[in-house]
């Protein structure tokens, strides 16, 4: 079973979808298989982070945004904008795709993770995934 999944998101940082991709895969039936989701953009990934501390998600975002610098004059790619490359170069160097265990017709995920999107543009917009449960 493969499903589509619009998010909203707000801007730029982790937007976590656990509990979306939850009712997807508690919609499909599966008791024990493999959950993967996949996003369909290449300024945005995916991840598995804690879930519990804001400042955990805080600090990634940070860590990346200096990793991967705006205005750098090597770039070529920036019609979109100044967060425009470093959006591409974002998604490259994390996830476009996860795939989780479900177990008890649940994701097999530990006490303190979740799934995020991590949005690298600066802007609002809508995302959009493919989620593929199967047995």
């Amino acid at each position: 079973m493969v499903e589509e999944l619009s998010v909203a998101i707000s801007g730029q940082g982790l937007h976590e979808i656990t509990q979306e991709i939850q009712r997807v895969v508690a919609g499909s039936g599966v008791e024990r298989g493999l959950c993967t989701v996949f996003i369909r953009h290449t300024s945005a990934s995916l991840t598995i982070q804690e879930n519990a501390d804001p400042s955990a998600r805080r600090d990634l975002e940070r860590w990346l945004n200096r990793l991967v610098i705006e205005d750098d004059p090597l770039y070529t790619h920036t019609l979109e904008g100044p967060d425009d490359m470093p959006s591409h170069i974002k998604a490259a160097l994390t996830s476009t795709s996860l795939s989780i265990p479900v177990l008890e017709g649940r994701l097999a995920l530990g006490t303190w993770q979740g799934i995020f999107v991590w949005e690298h543009r600066r802007r609002q917009g809508t995302r959009s995934l493919a989620i593929h449960v199967g047995a």
